[in-house]
């Protein structure tokens, strides 16, 4: 079974659809034969640029918060599918306004999945980050909630005729917010490079990698799923020398230390060692199913399980790690890479 035959004909609803994963999802879709995508989200003017860009009667916008039940439940009305996309997603942000993490990515969610749920949606996918996994920033913590909220719903409802599964990724090149828009801004503008720590190191994926996971997960998801898609890493550094060799601005450019920000990490984790020893390797991709025992304390006191195996993390310095080279490869094949590249000037 391909994407399209699981698409054609079907309403797709996508929350946080006017924001990079959302936009690029959209496009996406609107390549196969669906009949209709929802787009719920709180900026109506992105919504409004969106709609003015695309010119498509298929897509249907729906103002609102996902901290909103009801605004949710309009969205997802007749929908078969559901990418839950929206969230806060911002690190420094979210350790300023812990509180508002909690509100947009756990309670959110759990109006998403409760909406879709009483709605009938076949299939419903959550974004989730590496961060979430031994988070140790308000997001990450939030994210992880989110995970639980979404593992936790398809134990507790078996019967359910809606399957919800997880997807978690690393950094998604030159999404917005990303480092990579930054870093080509600094470049056009004569300033050094602005790296938090030269030797952290980040996965890395494109947009449409991203797009490729939520698609496995429609096509493979049992309730309760976690998947991950493979991803290589590279430090900071690296990615910085790489965007300036991709953009005539050669090999060494000025790179200026800055100091980590508030939640920042050294690495990331997309899966512990853990779910590694439970993971299925699909490929290209990590499946992690549900724990779906019941909640029967003698197996946490009296019972237990066996155990023993030895795993590492699945993380960014266990990854394959890519020089200048690769990830310059990489870079080039970002469609707003090749943007540039195509105009034949520097940014």
């Amino acid at each position: 079974m391909n994407q399209s035959s699981v698409v054609s004909g079907a309403t797709v609803t996508i929350t946080g659809g006017t924001g990079s994963f959302g936009s690029t999802m959209v496009r996406h879709l609107l390549s196969r034969d669906v009949a209709r995508i929802n787009i719920l989200s709180r900026d109506e003017a992105k919504q409004d640029e969106m709609r003015g860009r695309l010119g498509e009667p298929r897509v249907k916008f729906f103002v609102g918060d996902v901290r909103d039940y009801d605004s949710v439940s309009n969205a997802v009305t007749g929908a078969d599918f559901v990418f839950h996309a929206a969230a806060l997603k911002q690190v420094p942000s979210c350790e300023f306004f812990p509180d508002q993490a909690v509100k947009t990515n756990v309670m959110g969610s759990k109006n998403v999945i409760d909406a879709s749920h009483r709605a009938g949606v076949r299939s419903v996918v959550c974004l989730s980050t590496d961060k979430a996994v031994y988070p140790v920033n308000a997001m990450g913590m939030s994210k992880a909630l989110m995970e639980k909220t979404a593992q936790a719903f398809s134990r507790n409802h078996p019967e359910s005729a809606t399957t919800v599964s997880v997807t978690r990724y690393g950094n998604v090149m030159y999404s917005r917010g990303s480092v990579i828009p930054l870093f080509v801004r600094q470049l056009a503008e004569g300033r050094p490079l602005t790296v938090t720590e030269p030797s952290m190191t980040r996965f890395l994926m494109s947009l449409q990698e991203s797009v490729d996971l939520v698609e496995h997960a429609f096509l493979h998801a049992a309730p309760g799923d976690l998947f991950v898609k493979k991803a290589p890493a590279s430090t900071v550094e690296t990615l910085a020398k790489a965007v300036g060799r991709v953009l005539g601005y050669g090999d060494d450019p000025e790179v200026q230390k800055i100091g980590m920000r508030h939640g920042e990490k050294m690495y990331e984790t997309l899966l512990t060692r853990e779910e590694v020893l439970q993971s299925t390797d699909q490929g290209d991709y990590f499946r992690v199913p549900l724990d779906a025992r019941a909640l029967d304390y003698g197996v946490y006191v009296e019972r237990g399980e066996s155990g023993g195996d030895v795993a590492a993390d699945y993380d960014s310095t266990t990854t394959r790690q890519l020089d200048v080279d690769a990830t310059a490869a990489m870079l080039r094949e970002l469609p707003e890479v090749q943007a540039l590249l195509a105009a034949g000037t520097r940014p």
